[in-house]
């Protein structure tokens, strides 16, 4: 058996080296840690022998300042165990967001992160009012779009499995495969405009998918004042490697469309790569201000600035956000927010206000460890207590014909009939009065 205390000890003094020097760590935060919720300063490795599974695990722990690390050795037969083992030790923390995933989870989780995958590139979640899985949407041009699978279809059974009471995590896992490879997959599709009810059977060809995290398009609106604007949209969904780069390319084309104001949409947005936030911040933001304060474990506040940014639009800006919005969301928000860049409609933010890195480890497996917490650029606090918007979304205020919009939603797109876009189209109209006035 192979003995992994020594390539611990190291890992473990890096770990507590980094965790331990400021500088060390707005350079890591740079790198791009992820936004989720944890706390802990702990480090583990497991052990294997190759092919087999090794017969007992070694784990080390920062226990102190002092030099050494505190080594135990636990006689365990199979990765389950260890990984079980390990959630043990973490749950005495008492931060049910400090863990450690399986190599097949962490896997998904980089699929998150990195924007590709192989598979038919479909989206898909169970309806909670029935249970069953259906299609939330298709990427654009991909297999499952080409093979005619439309948002809404159900799926009934996948290479002749029924799929009751599979959760959608495990049906995203048998539609992947390798590139070249094929999937047949029993749908029931819905009444729609051009298209027959019934229950057919496809077979889709798998290929790489290109994840983008963000969608657009051009709002036409109607000012107070009867002039016709446009008005750029853009949903954010994640913050993956691609979406700073993917952001700028949607703002530059929505620029050459003639856009006027922006709406950013980061409802159901629940983070990814803090880089990512802090990237995507800078598209919106001039000079050198402050996108967010790290806290690190020591209570000391680092600053994290901008240096000589250059914002590609200063168009007006709404940021949409809800319960379902966190971590870089909430940075994201926070530092439009604070900054003077945006107005926040919606509901109140998640509250994930820690910084985590993920620590891949070699067996595939990963460890996500707290290496500070956040607050906004006005040093609102964020973990547990959220943002509040500056606006709720509610039509209440609204005294324009828009409110017909609602008592009629077949007349006009979903995204014009949504109430909380309606609220900020209404506060750009603001926007732009004052700017005007000024």
């Amino acid at each position: 058996m192979r003995s992994c205390a020594s390539d611990n000890v190291k890992l473990a003094e890096s770990s507590k080296l980094q965790l331990n020097n400021r500088k060390d760590l707005i350079e890591s935060i740079a790198k791009g840690f992820v936004g989720f919720a944890a706390a802990a300063t702990a480090l583990a490795s497991i052990c294997f022998d190759s092919p087999a599974f090794a017969e007992s695990l070694t784990v080390a722990f920062p226990a102190s300042r002092a030099p050494e690390t505190m080594v135990e050795i636990f006689p365990l037969k199979s990765a389950d165990a260890a990984y079980g083992k390990i959630s043990g030790m973490l749950s005495t923390l008492g931060d049910p967001f400090t863990r450690i995933i399986s190599p097949k989870e962490y896997q998904s989780f980089r699929i998150g992160s990195d924007g590709n995958l192989q598979g038919v590139g479909l989206f898909i979640s169970v309806e909670p009012r029935t249970g069953h899985l259906v299609v939330l949407s298709c990427v654009e041009d991909s297999p499952a779009a080409r093979a005619g699978i439309h948002e809404g279809d159900e799926l009934i059974e996948i290479n002749g499995e029924r799929l009751d009471g599979i959760d959608s995590e495990a049906a995203a896992l048998k539609l992947r495969g390798r590139a070249g490879t094929s999937v047949t997959v029993k749908v029931h599709s819905g009444k729609d405009v051009g298209r027959e009810s019934g229950i057919r059977e496809v077979n889709i060809p798998r290929g790489y998918i290109k994840l983008s995290p963000i969608s657009r398009t051009i709002i036409p609106h109607r000012t107070p004042d009867g002039h016709l604007t446009k008005t750029g949209y853009v949903k954010l969904s994640a913050f993956s490697q691609t979406a700073a780069a993917d952001m700028a390319n949607t703002i530059h084309e929505l620029e050459s469309e003639g856009a006027h104001s922006y709406i950013l949409d980061l409802r159901n947005n629940p983070g990814g790569l803090v880089k990512a936030g802090l990237d995507v911040a800078q598209i919106w933001l001039d000079g050198d201000e402050t996108l967010v304060n790290a806290v690190d474990r020591e209570g000391h506040t680092l600053p994290i600035n901008m240096v000589d940014g250059h914002a590609i639009t200063h168009d007006p800006l709404v940021v949409l956000v809800n319960e379902g919005s966190a971590s870089a969301s909430e940075i994201l928000a926070g530092a439009l927010h604070d900054n003077g860049r945006a107005i926040l409609v919606g509901h109140k933010t998640f509250g994930k206000g820690k910084i985590q890195s993920v620590t891949e480890l070699h067996d595939g497996s990963a460890l996500f460890v707290t290496v500070a917490k956040y607050l906004s650029p006005a040093l609102h606090d964020i973990d547990h207590v959220g943002i509040t918007p500056d606006v709720q979304c509610t039509t209440d205020m609204l005294s324009s014909p828009k409110e017909s919009l609602l008592k009629n939603k077949s007349s006009v797109s979903s995204l014009e009939a949504d109430s909380c876009i309606m609220v900020a189209e209404h506060e750009l109209d603001v926007q732009e009065s004052r700017g005007t006035a000024s």
